[in-house]
């Protein structure tokens, strides 16, 4: 079973889904770890009828771990509601790994989903970073 996430994350990360840019996102957000020189960049189109994310796209580089799981959290996000976004946590991301991950790849596994969060609460971020 180890085999089968490890090989499902390679895949994510040699080709991840929904990378690249988006043209009018209305919402961005950014997070990097230096740790590692990870750094993502997530935005979202949210139709303004169903309130559901229409398209996603994220940008950046980072380890695989970065990038699997920001490929797979972009799956995750597509076609949901921004309130059922906002109430993703962490164990559920981390959980779309499979594999078990030391603290420091904790924090690689986690930085697309900072960046979401950023994406939907920019009032956070800018105090956070203040």
């Amino acid at each position: 079973m180890y085999d089968m996430y490890q090989e499902t994350i390679l895949q994510h990360y040699r080709a991840p889904r929904n990378f690249g840019p988006l043209e009018g996102a209305q919402y961005t957000g950014e997070e990097s770890n230096p740790l590692c020189g990870d750094h993502i960049t997530l935005r979202l189109k949210v139709d303004p009828t169903s309130h559901k994310v229409a398209e996603v796209r994220f940008e950046g580089d980072g380890c695989a771990i970065s990038v699997a799981s920001t490929s797979m959290l972009t799956e995750r996000v597509l076609g949901r509601t921004l309130e059922e976004v906002a109430r993703l946590d962490k164990d559920e991301v981390l959980k779309l790994l499979g594999i078990p991950l030391s603290p420091v790849r904790v924090k690689c596994a986690l930085t697309g989903f900072v960046a979401l969060g950023h994406a939907l609460h920019p009032e956070a971020a800018a105090r956070a970073s203040a």
